[in-house]
């Protein structure tokens, strides 16, 4: 039997991203965020999601750039920093000592400590009640050679991404390989003969 929660913001997994900014001033900024993904395969874009009231807000309204960019499990700490400190307020970068990078291809900078990084033009945004959703094309993807293998294949138990559980405010790891998609599920297909 399930029990009704009501109407809540629970999708696990929920990732945690860090989003690169700019002010009007130049200054880089980043920011902790949960409410994103994938969505859009051609052409590729990701959906990210703040409220007004976050300096993010404002630094990607104007300077319609953004960079999405996928913390380790072992920078948790920093990660949750970046989520509660304010950019209007603080230097995010010069307190955490970690360093922010121009895009040669979008008006944002990314965080180079990141082992994943997407590069992001603004192309929609959506008002959705508190939030608002900006659609931001991928312009690039970015990986640490140190993430990849020996062919340039991403390997995401090397990046080690983890997520935000909201319904209780804590950040979960990543598990082991389950099984192969697209094959794992073939058991339950019948062949006729």
């Amino acid at each position: 039997m399930k029990k009704s929660l009501g109407a809540k913001t629970i999708l696990y997994p929920t990732p945690t991203l860090l989003i690169g900014s700019y002010d009007e001033a130049g200054k880089p900024n980043v920011m902790t965020a949960a409410w994103g993904g994938v969505c859009c395969s051609i052409p590729p874009c990701v959906a990210v999601s703040l409220r007004k009231a976050t300096y993010t807000y404002g630094n990607m309204m104007n300077r319609k750039a953004f960079t999405v960019n996928i913390p380790s499990e072992n920078q948790v700490a920093v990660v949750d920093f970046f989520g509660i400190a304010s950019g209007k307020k603080v230097d995010k970068f010069a307190v955490s000592g970690w360093t922010p990078v121009k895009s040669d291809l979008v008006d944002a900078p990314f965080v180079k400590e990141c082992s994943l990084v997407l590069e992001c033009r603004v192309i929609h945004t959506y008002e959705i009640g508190l939030h608002t959703q900006f659609i931001g094309e991928i312009m690039d993807v970015k990986a640490d050679d140190s993430v990849m293998d020996e062919n340039g294949k991403l390997l995401p138990e090397k990046v080690k991404p983890f997520f935000y559980a909201p319904e209780d405010h804590r950040y979960f790891g990543m598990g082991g390989e389950l099984g192969k998609a697209h094959a794992i599920g073939k058991s339950f297909i019948k062949t006729s003969g």
